[in-house]
């Protein structure tokens, strides 16, 4: 097992395949990495050289992969959420953000859109002043005194 920036690459696969053990690498970027660095398409991760393997190390210290591009996707999603548009709010109740129906299929939507951000009990009026329940109960208070 081949460790590079912190994830095990095994031996006996190709090097475009294990590659796409990366998170943030799928199946074009690493064929382009190896088009880039002249690594046969037939070649092992066990056959590769050190010079080979410091080749691929510096090209992906380069991308932003595992655990940079996470934080990255945090971010936005956090970013969106923030400025409370329709896709935050759509973030924030754990619903499908680009369009789908939610009539019948919603379920693997719910259990994605929760996981990048933890619902620690926000809600969309946490960051707003003031809830409409709140507002209501501050009026109906301050006109009975």
């Amino acid at each position: 097992m081949l460790h590079l920036l912190g994830v095990n690459l095994p031996d006996r696969k190709l090097v475009s395949i294990a590659l796409q053990y990366f998170y943030g690498i799928g199946e074009p970027t690493a064929q382009k990495i190896c088009q880039k660095l002249a690594i046969p398409s037939t070649l092992k991760v066990a056959e590769l050289s050190e010079s080979q393997i410091n080749d691929i190390t510096t090209t992906l210290s380069n991308i932003t992969i595992e655990t940079d591009l996470k934080r990255q996707v945090r971010e936005q999603i956090m970013h969106h959420r923030n400025i409370n548009n329709y896709t935050g709010r759509r973030h924030a109740m754990s619903l499908p953000v680009r369009g789908q129906r939610t009539r019948n299929n919603a379920k693997s939507a719910k259990k994605l859109n929760g996981r990048w951000v933890q619902r620690r009990g926000f809600s969309i009026w946490t960051q707003l002043e003031q809830g409409p329940l709140n507002k209501f109960i501050e009026k109906y208070n301050n006109s009975s005194k």
